[in-house]
């Protein structure tokens, strides 16, 4: 889980989070890596030995629920070649306007963009995001460390840009959101930033 929520970490971070010795920490990754679900890369940083990273692999990712992945694609591939791509589009708006409305619901009365930010981060975690969000200098980042639906947004991108849309909509005119990390295009998770229009 920790794996998955900070995409990559040193065996001292790991020890630091869960509270227990380095060495701990390493016979821990050591196992996982004998498993096949973790893979390790030295990264250079400055003066003295490289550090070693620890990331989950692809049968580590897989380990995460997708929503029931196959029988999604395999629907949405039966509506673009039954229906078309028109009615596509009128299913991922339709998705996209009861989003809207769930989300709207949760955040009546809501004025600040931190609070509109707690409330968000904790509904995309029910629903399988694994959500939370961060400042950083002037700007703030929402971030997805899952997509549960991602089998369904690689096959039909509608999705994502639906989200987007909603996100925008949903903190409001005096800011602008911008993607800058994306699962479908490798990231480790999708990362949003948020930043005041000036």
């Amino acid at each position: 889980m920790l794996l998955k929520m900070r995409g990559e970490v040193t065996a001292a971070h790991i020890a630091m989070e869960l509270g227990i010795t380095k060495e701990g920490a390493r016979k821990h990754l050591l196992n996982l890596a004998d498993q096949g679900l973790i893979e390790s890369y030295a990264r250079s940083e400055g003066i003295g030995r490289p550090s070693t990273y620890y990331c989950l692999s692809a049968v580590g990712l897989s380990k995460f629920p997708d929503s029931h992945a196959d029988i999604t694609v395999q629907l949405l591939q039966s509506i673009k070649q039954l229906l078309g791509e028109n009615a596509l589009d009128l299913l991922i708006t339709d998705r996209e306007s009861k989003v809207y409305r769930k989300y709207t619901n949760a955040l009546a009365g809501i004025e600040t963009l931190e609070n509109k930010l707690d409330i968000m981060a904790t509904k995309r975690t029910e629903e399988g995001y694994m959500a939370e969000w961060k400042k950083e200098a002037e700007s703030y980042l929402f971030i997805e460390n899952h997509c549960p639906i991602c089998a369904a947004a690689t096959e039909c991108q509608g999705f994502c840009r639906s989200e987007l849309h909603n996100f925008q909509q949903l903190i409001g005119p005096s800011y602008t959101i911008k993607r800058i990390e994306y699962i479908i295009e490798h990231g480790a998770r999708c990362t949003y930033r948020i930043t005041e229009r000036k």
